[in-house]
């Protein structure tokens, strides 16, 4: 394991108190959820399952944890508190791992596991099991008196986890791809039986499902959300990027649109309707709403651990815009444009507004998809800011959503061209 990555015994968590950012305590750890993959790649950390003082049991992505220090965890302090259920991929730790009986690659021996540790991958904000602590013996009652030999070992030291011992179906299929591109999992499951490519759908988890979505045919799109329930549709819209899923809430009958935002938190709703009242291929149907904003006082050091969120596409990552508050969008008045560039070439103490870019005149959100790409082209952007005419900042387009409405409508069809052979034969 790298130097400097934090390891964690599981059973330290259990009953830990989860805080927000404001030091509130919103709940305690009863789980941990992993994913199983093929082979002896160790399961990745997919989140907590987290007890509110409801007792209601929610799950809380690794995304939104932002520490696990001193016994305590603290998040982001954005919940979704929908009752956790467990999908076909998923285990739980404490449940279904510990005190499993598995066997020692190298003696053949039975060992059964106390403990499993995890550990964060470097450069990454993903978690995944590197080691099982075990204890040798037989199992049984008189098993926990017994001072059998108790030894830690790697994860690939053991066998009787993975999935092939398992021998669950859509399982294997979704672990063979995960290492894809979503664009590239798209493509696989644009191919398969509506049925399988259901299944599939289901299994992932809602960040990886909207990225997925977002790189589907629309086609496809309606049919993988309308067979997910609707509480669980409204938590995957919100995990898409804004514009795609607004995009994707314009396709559907009025009532189902309507039902949907109700389910969502009331500011993505917004957002989703604010999109939607511009006309589509314009810089207003086009933009994202979630651009980084800072404000004149930030500094380049603050710029660039915003530019460093892995979850930003590269696009939004080449520049912040600079913003008097609110941050939020609409934001208040717009002072000009930072790229990266730039901010790499600047000592990180100096603010943010000092090196603006402020010549570059924003979009207006009611251009049309000429006139954008024209902008782009012009000055070689990847993203561009959309301004109101009160000065406020509504959002930013980026280059690949420029490309998606320029291409014909079915590129997507026509560019999925997956050899069968490399489809599951049991999903054709």
């Amino acid at each position: 394991m790298p130097a400097g990555a934090p390891r964690i015994f599981v059973s330290h968590l259990s009953g830990v108190a989860v805080f927000d950012p404001a030091g509130d305590q919103v709940g305690r750890v009863r789980d941990l959820v992993v994913m199983l993959r093929m082979g002896q790649r160790p399961p990745r950390l997919l989140g907590l399952v987290v007890e509110l003082a409801t007792r209601r049991r929610i799950f809380l992505p690794m995304t939104r944890v932002t520490a696990i220090q001193s016994g305590q965890v603290i998040t982001t302090g954005v919940l979704n508190v929908r009752r956790f259920e467990q999908r076909p991929t998923e285990r739980l730790v404490f449940g279904e791992l510990l005190d499993r009986r598995v066997t020692l690659t190298e003696t053949g021996e039975e060992v059964t596991v106390l403990d499993l540790s995890v550990h964060q991958l470097p450069a990454r904000r993903e978690w995944e099991i590197d080691r099982v602590f075990v204890r040798k013996g037989r199992k049984g009652s008189a098993f926990r008196r017994a001072k059998g030999e108790a030894l830690t070992v790697e994860w690939t030291a053991v066998t009787g986890f993975s999935l092939e011992e398992q021998g669950q179906g859509a399982e294997n299929l979704l672990a063979t791809f995960e290492q894809l591109r979503p664009a590239d999992l798209a493509n696989v499951l644009h191919h398969l039986s509506p049925k399988r490519r259901a299944e599939v759908a289901a299994a992932l988890d809602d960040d990886r499902l909207a990225d997925v979505l977002e790189e589907l045919p629309e086609d496809d799109q309606i049919e993988i959300l309308g067979k997910l329930k609707e509480e669980r549709a409204a938590d995957v819209l919100e995990a898409m990027d804004p514009d795609d899923a607004a995009d994707l809430l314009g396709e559907l009958p009025t009532d189902e649109q309507e039902r949907l935002l109700s389910l969502m938190q009331p500011g993505d709703a917004a957002d989703m309707r604010r999109l939607m009242s511009y006309e589509d291929r314009t810089a207003g149907g086009l933009m994202t709403t979630e651009p980084i904003v800072l404000r004149p006082d930030a500094t380049v050091a603050d710029a660039l651990a915003r530019v460093r969120n892995p979850d930003l596409s590269p696009a939004l990552a080449a520049q912040v815009y600079v913003c008097r508050p609110p941050d939020e969008t609409p934001t208040g008045k717009y002072l000009g444009t930072v790229h990266f560039q730039r901010l790499l070439r600047e000592p990180p103490p100096s603010l943010v507004s000092s090196i603006l870019d402020s010549d570059l005149q924003p979009l207006d959100p009611d251009a049309d998809l000429h006139a954008i790409a024209g902008f782009f082209a012009t000055y070689d952007m990847v993203a561009a800011p959309v301004v109101d005419e009160a000065g406020s900042l509504l959002g930013a387009v980026t280059v690949d959503d420029v490309l998606d409405h320029m291409l014909p409508e079915d590129w997507r069809e026509t560019e999925f061209h997956l050899d069968e052979e490399e489809v599951a034969s049991d999903g054709s």
